[in-house]
């Protein structure tokens, strides 16, 4: 696949690829240069749109937040966990996440291209943008009702204006993330306790 692949043309090239192929994330960003961050983002933000037998955010949500960091601590290259890296990539769920974002890729693809790229190359804006993952990932990861479908869009806008290059687009979906987290904010109360709650069961998960 080509590095200039558009989102929505790489959504249907995983879906429809052929099945008896094996395909690793690992294997998927090597593939890409200064698009592999929208792409990893990409796949961390697909549980979030397909049913799982645990909370998709609790997927998705720690993902976003190591997008995050990387992109603070300004690295080219998105670094993967090995066991990660080499998971096969599931091509059904591939298809129920291109089947239900099919009408909002469509509109991002006639108003997204490669524009303002300062946006998203200039090392303070990708330390705001990553700045803002580590907090809407780590808001995501917690079981905050009704939240997959909001955060999720809000993800996807971040991850095809890092795919596209888009600048603008990046622009707005920073007002939509700082919206997000000032919207989470008049809940804090019930965050901070959920958040008790997450790191207690973390605590005695890894212990």
């Amino acid at each position: 696949m080509s590095p200039e692949i558009s989102t929505r043309a790489l959504l249907h090239a995983l879906a429809n690829g052929d099945p008896a192929q094996e395909l690793t994330l690992g294997g998927l960003l090597d593939q890409f240069q200064a698009r592999a961050y929208g792409v990893f983002l990409l796949m961390s933000v697909l549980p979030a749109f397909v049913p799982l037998p645990v909370g998709a955010g609790a997927v998705s949500g720690p993902l976003v937040s190591l997008i995050g960091l990387q992109l603070l601590a300004q690295m080219e290259h998105p670094w993967v966990p090995r066991f990660l890296s080499q998971r096969p990539l599931s091509r059904p769920g591939m298809v129920k996440f291109r089947d239900r974002t099919a009408r909002l890729f469509r509109w991002l693809e006639k108003v997204s291209r490669p524009r303002t790229e300062v946006i998203i190359d200039h090392p303070v804006a990708r330390t705001f943008t990553g700045l803002l993952l580590v907090l809407l990932g780590f808001l995501l990861a917690l079981p905050i009702p009704t939240t997959n479908y909001p955060f999720g869009l809000i993800l996807l806008t971040y991850a095809i204006a890092l795919i596209e290059r888009d600048g603008r687009l990046m622009l707005l979906a920073w007002a939509l993330g700082v919206a997000q987290l000032v919207v989470l904010a008049v809940f804090s109360t019930q965050i901070a306790v959920l958040a008790g709650d997450f790191f207690t069961w973390a605590g005695k998960f890894f212990s």
